[in-house]
């Protein structure tokens, strides 16, 4: 608590303690129920079946980087500072949704041209339709909006409502491995759900209008968009995209040791999301009214985040085993080497997010993220591609830690040359 305080020091200190316990309670949600059904999952699918899912998700998720086009980052800052002007939010919020709609579409199309000319899609195209409903609901959900309006306790409601409705019915519907085609099913269906209570909700308790978006509107919110759609692009380069590659050079049971080790890392390492998604908001006014108040925010958040961070990861390394036995059972036992490898990316992972995503947009560095993060995703697929064939699921770590290690030193090396100096 005397963290926390420290960190909220300022007039708005009750909005953002309850923005942050509410981010909290969201994210704790998103990836505590998952690792309720992890253990069950693994254990009923087995590591082909939970590894083909796993696979067609890291596809699927290209087209997510797509249709969100990095308006979880420059929809949030522009609804931030317009939410006071109902008619301008109105605007914006249209201007999204219409743009958000055509990407879906779009991504649909493609989806459908290459399930239709490469068999080894066409042979799994009901997994791979179902899976894109996880993309119609993220779509249909506007976190962007209640991230900008900073309302984020309705927010946290809405979807851990969606995952409450996934998680029960995952141990009412999924008996046995042939059942492997109703997860996706399950998840998309929650989504989807949620979004549209949320688009009610924008509605009448915001007073918000879908107006006809002008031309022009929509352009600067693709403009406004691009880089962090670029950024978010080279993210999934080197976060997502592991897997898939994966999955083309061998086969689902090695891409499910693998997607279950990452998954286990992943969810912890997200804990810590809610301290970017509270602060940014706010980060982004406060640099407009005094950067030197902004630098000294974002040295305490830094301070704290790389203690716990560095915390976690040697936690997980020193007990990977036992952490894979109690999640993953004894199926999974060739996920324990993996798992150590990626013990190291909550540490890096952490200091990354504060230093790229939570710095360098709020200080409008765009161009000089987007450039870091492609450039990161690139490396990323290089040492991939040359590491797979050799040392398979193990390469696949060691390049991710290589790509996290490359942003590291290059954000670093970029905010020093603008007398931007965090440590």
């Amino acid at each position: 608590m005397l963290i926390l305080k420290k960190i909220f020091n300022s007039e708005t200190n009750k909005r953002l303690a309850e923005n942050f316990f509410s981010l909290s309670f969201l994210q704790i949600s998103n990836y505590f129920l998952p690792l309720i059904t992890l253990p069950y999952l693994v254990r009923v699918l087995g590591p082909d079946k939970f590894g083909l899912l796993a696979f067609y998700q890291s596809f699927i998720q290209f087209f997510y980087v797509l249709t969100d086009y990095g308006f979880n980052y420059s929809a949030t800052r522009e609804i931030s500072i317009n939410r006071e002007d109902k008619s301008k939010t109105s605007m914006i919020f249209s201007a999204v949704m219409t743009i958000k709609a055509i990407l879906v579409v779009l991504s649909l199309l493609v989806i459908t041209i290459i399930v239709l000319l490469f068999p080894k899609f066409g042979k799994e195209w009901l997994v791979i339709y179902l899976t894109f409903g996880f993309i119609v609901g993220q779509a249909l959900f506007p976190r962007w909006f209640f991230q900008g309006i900073e309302k984020m306790k309705l927010l946290s409601i809405l979807s851990v409502t969606a995952k409450l409705f996934f998680t029960v019915l995952v141990f009412v519907i999924i008996k046995n491995s042939s059942d492997y085609i109703y997860v996706p099913l399950l998840n998309s269906l929650g989504l989807i759900i949620a979004g549209i209570i949320s688009l009610i909700f924008v509605k009448k308790s915001f007073k918000v209008d879908f107006v006809k978006p002008t031309l022009d509107e929509l352009k600067v919110q693709l403009v406004e968009g691009w880089y962090l759609f670029i950024s978010t692009l080279g993210t999934s380069l080197y976060t997502t995209a592991n897997a898939f590659i994966l999955g083309l050079f061998t086969n689902n049971t090695i891409v499910g040791y693998y997607s279950a080790a990452e998954k286990i890392v992943k969810t912890i390492q997200d804990l810590m999301s809610p301290i970017f998604y509270t602060i940014y908001p706010y980060l982004s006014k406060l640099v407009i009214e005094s950067k030197e108040k902004a630098l000294g925010l974002i040295r305490r958040i830094l301070k704290y985040v790389s203690i716990g961070a560095f915390i976690v990861s040697v936690l997980i390394f020193l007990f990977a085993e036992f952490i894979s036995r109690i999640i993953l059972g004894n199926n999974f036992d060739n996920s324990i080497i993996i798992l150590k490898i990626l013990a190291v990316i909550p540490f890096i992972g952490g200091i990354n997010i504060i230093l790229t995503s939570l710095t360098m947009l709020s200080f409008d560095y765009k161009k000089a993220f987007s450039k870091i993060i492609v450039s990161a995703g690139f490396v990323n697929i290089i040492c991939t591609l040359i590491l797979v064939p050799i040392y398979s699921a193990i390469g696949s770590g060691i390049a991710v830690i290589i790509a996290e290690s490359y942003i590291l030193v290059t954000t670093i090396i970029f905010l020093r040359k603008q007398n931007i100096y965090l440590y």
